[in-house]
């Protein structure tokens, strides 16, 4: 790794007019400098383009990247991607911030990481809600703001297709090689982050950070909070992303335990589509799981 890298980070904004500057002063406070900061604006409806514009004629060397219509979060990331120059990424949405040191953190990571091949280091987040007030923390902590469980590192693939192993995504930073390969996000899938975790968790070894590395807000817009809604259009958009993500990770499986692991993933969105009643993707779920047992049978 280079004495001083550069680090590219992608801030995407959608309705986030009144949370956008804390999160882009909050790439510029960070007390590691050498970083590239690139803004995406998905064609918000509110104020958020004029609250760039104002903050950028402080900082006008930022690139900001408007859409003139809305094109989801993979899109306008790999729009992004063609612009970052770092080695290492970070996908920032615009109503988080970094905490001042998350940056040094995660690079320091990567360079006493005692596992080789490693693509991705993450750590915890503190959830909080829009007036910046503490709801909860990612993966628990004690008194001391430390993981109360041992998190997995290392080859973490079987443990993502069991739900056994969580990445928190919004804490990660990603070895600019692994957007290379993967030609960046899927575009087709209506969020990023599992699928992405699975391919490169098929490639490469993750570690740990046992620190608060972002403030992310709970916010009712977000799109994790259209998991569980009945006769949603956005819920089963994202449900059946994770239908496809699951087909994918089949074709990455290499072994009987592997097909045996993603069992679990499947029983567990089956009880999604019962709970948001989509008894289309249900028998999806029930076929794809007669496959596999076939190919258990045969194996």
């Amino acid at each position: 790794m280079h004495n001083n890298p550069l680090v590219t980070i992608v801030c995407l904004c959608y309705n986030h007019g009144k949370f956008i500057v804390e999160a882009l002063d909050s790439v510029l406070n960070q007390t590691y400098q050498n970083i590239q900061l690139i803004i995406v604006d998905d064609c918000s409806t509110d104020n958020s383009v004029q609250v760039i514009e104002d903050w950028r004629t402080m900082h006008p060397e930022v690139p900001f990247l408007a859409n003139k219509k809305n094109m989801g979060n993979t899109k306008s990331f790999n729009q992004a991607l063609q612009l970052a120059k770092g080695d290492y990424i970070i996908d920032l949405a615009a109503d988080d911030y970094l905490v001042e040191n998350c940056v040094e953190l995660q690079l320091h990571k990567f360079k006493t990481s005692l596992y080789p091949n490693l693509g991705i280091v993450y750590g915890n987040i503190e959830l909080v809600d829009e007036n910046d007030a503490h709801i909860a923390y990612f993966f628990s902590v004690d008194n001391n703001k430390k993981r109360i469980k041992p998190e997995p590192v290392g080859d973490i693939y079987t443990g993502l297709l069991n739900l056994e192993n969580n990445v928190c995504s919004v804490s990660s930073m990603v070895k600019r090689e692994l957007y290379d390969r993967f030609e960046g996000y899927n575009e087709h899938l209506a969020y990023e982050d599992y699928d992405f975790w699975l391919k490169a968790a098929r490639l490469y070894n993750f570690d740990f950070i046992d620190a608060i590395l972002v403030k992310k807000r709970e916010l009712r817009s977000s799109l994790g909070a259209h998991r569980f809604k009945r006769f949603n259009k956005k819920t089963r958009y994202f449900n059946f992303s994770t239908y496809q993500i699951v087909l994918n990770a089949l074709k990455l499986n290499q072994s009987k335990s592997e097909n045996k692991a993603i069992l679990k993933r499947i029983h567990f969105e089956m009880w999604v589509c019962l709970r948001t009643i989509d008894p289309i993707l249900l028998v999806r779920y029930v076929l794809l799981e007669m496959k596999i047992r076939m190919m258990l049978l045969k194996g």
